[in-house]
């Protein structure tokens, strides 16, 4: 499959399927849901030649195309992917499929257009991983906010108009800040193209404003603080497949973003503005924290618990930058960016999980409220294994991915500061808090109504999904090496460019 456009049908294939799928109509919601898994399953599939051809000591670009789109403005459909795509790639090909399986009886409503709009999303995300082109990375990065606004604020919850229009604005305005940019970079080099932009002479002036520039776009994906209040009303309100998708694969766009594009292009800026990141990612990773312990709403705590989960991947990212700045250390700047990336792919099986477990409660209950329930393990005992598993490895426990990436983090933070390292740490305290109480008032102690008593266990379907987010939960967590061994050639890469820039 050498030859095969790998990157393009994984790309189109899903965006062609929802397409189809659109073709089949509500009144075909049952063939709607099956054409879509199908095209979905055959996309994972597809996917699976990146692992098995990748050449894992090559750190630049493999599966590479390149065709002219607008030849007038050097613009380029330009495609390729390193150990960082590669696996940012398969999770969200995986992910999908479990998603769809996860969501299958839930919505009843406009059926075939749903299920599409999860393949269109697919078909964008994926878009966004392996683009080599700076316009075509923001029309697939503009792109997805379509059908996620539309899965929200059409089978969302009952303030789905106002959380889906706050996610569009947030994200929407965010972004028109990198357009800027790109736009200053294009003018400057006459090209869009990622590595031309990685080697224009910028003066310090220029690198600032590109880098706040980006920092605002990316923020607001990560999310990080101030800017993530979007967040937590869309999980609220979106149905349990787009918070699983949101969760799993939107927010480690805002990640990757600075990977590509604020660590190569403004390497200087970010050696001197790396602080402010980090402290918004620390004031994250607490008080973001923090306010998961006071929250009545399964969903609303977990999406804040992913705030501050995802404020370890910003912070890591800019340790790297503090530690070639202060000390040259390389290689702590490499452990704190391999850090990242595995709390990356990590947060993407524990969150999607959470809220994967959260929906199964619901479509029982039909609520999220933690008042309603109370003693749920005497009842659905298969179902409180996953859920405790699910839970600890949201604490940080040894053993599950969830403590991979949050230690090589705070490694690499003890190396710049103690203090740095010492606040960071705080999240496995605060993190099991708020986790440890959420499952003790759902799961343990008497059933605590009928309608607690009444519940059923999981079905095979529901046990297929958790099951398959519970191997990657453990196997990242016991044997994280050969994920590690993927990304390693492309985050040295990385951190060499940042010595590089320090010369």
């Amino acid at each position: 499959m050498s030859n095969w456009p790998l990157l393009s049908i994984l790309i189109w294939l899903p965006i062609l399927g929802g397409a189809l799928v659109l073709a089949l109509g509500n009144r075909r919601a049952s063939a709607a849901r099956w054409v879509a898994l199908g095209v979905a399953l055959l996309t994972f599939l597809a996917s699976l030649p990146l692992l098995t051809g990748f050449d894992f000591a090559n750190p630049g670009m493999q599966f590479a195309e390149r065709r002219a789109w607008v030849p007038t403005f050097n613009i380029w459909y330009a495609l390729g992917a390193d150990g960082i795509s590669v696996a940012l790639i398969v999770l969200t090909t995986l992910t999908t499929v479990l998603a769809l399986i996860g969501a299958w009886s839930s919505i009843e409503k406009r059926v075939s257009q749903y299920v599409a709009a999860f393949l269109f999303l697919e078909g964008l995300m994926i878009g966004v991983f392996c683009a080599l082109d700076a316009i075509l990375f923001y029309v697939f990065f503009e792109g997805m906010l379509i059908p996620m606004f539309l899965i929200i604020g059409v089978w969302g919850g009952p303030r789905r108009i106002y959380a889906s229009i706050k996610f569009f604005l947030y994200t929407f305005l965010g972004s028109v800040f990198m357009l800027i940019g790109l736009i200053y970079l294009y003018l400057k080099g006459g090209s869009f193209q990622l590595a031309d932009l990685y080697t224009l002479q910028l003066s310090a002036k220029e690198q600032t404003w590109l880098f706040f520039a980006f920092l605002i776009a990316f923020a607001v994906k990560v999310p990080m603080f101030p800017v993530h209040t979007w967040l937590p009303d869309a999980h609220v309100e979106a149905p349990t497949a787009g918070s699983v998708i949101l969760a799993a694969i939107m927010l480690k766009i805002g990640g990757y973003g600075f990977l590509r594009f604020s660590l190569p292009i403004v390497p200087d800026a970010g050696f001197e503005w790396a602080w402010l990141v980090i402290l918004l990612s620390l004031i994250g990773v607490v008080y973001v924290g923090l306010v998961a312990l006071v929250q009545d709403d399964m969903k609303k705590l977990i999406a804040y618990s992913s705030v501050s989960h995802m404020g370890f991947v910003t912070l890591g990212i800019f340790i790297a930058f503090g530690l070639v700045r202060d000390y040259g250390n390389l290689d702590g700047a490499r452990l704190g960016l391999q850090g990242a990336m595995v709390q990356m792919i990590s947060h993407g099986f524990v969150s999607g999980a959470m809220f994967s477990c959260v929906g199964v409660l619901y479509d029982r209950m039909h609520t999220r409220m933690i008042k309603d329930y109370g003693g749920v393990a005497n009842v659905m005992p298969w179902f409180a294994v996953f859920f405790v598993l699910f839970g600890m490895a949201n604490s940080g426990l040894p053993g599950t991915s969830g403590f991979v990436g949050e230690f090589m983090v705070i490694v690499a933070s003890f190396q710049k500061h103690p203090l740095i390292a010492l606040v960071a740490a705080l999240t496995l305290i605060i993190g099991a808090a708020y986790t440890l109480w959420l499952i003790k008032r759902v799961m343990y102690g008497e059933v605590a109504n009928s309608h607690v008593a009444e519940l059923k266990d999981i079905n095979g379907r529901e046990a297929l999904v958790l099951g398959v987010f519970a191997v990657g939960v453990l196997v990242l967590g016991v044997y994280p090496k050969p994920l590690v061994d993927l990304m390693e050639p492309s985050i040295a890469n990385l951190a060499m460019q940042l010595a590089n820039s320090k010369l």
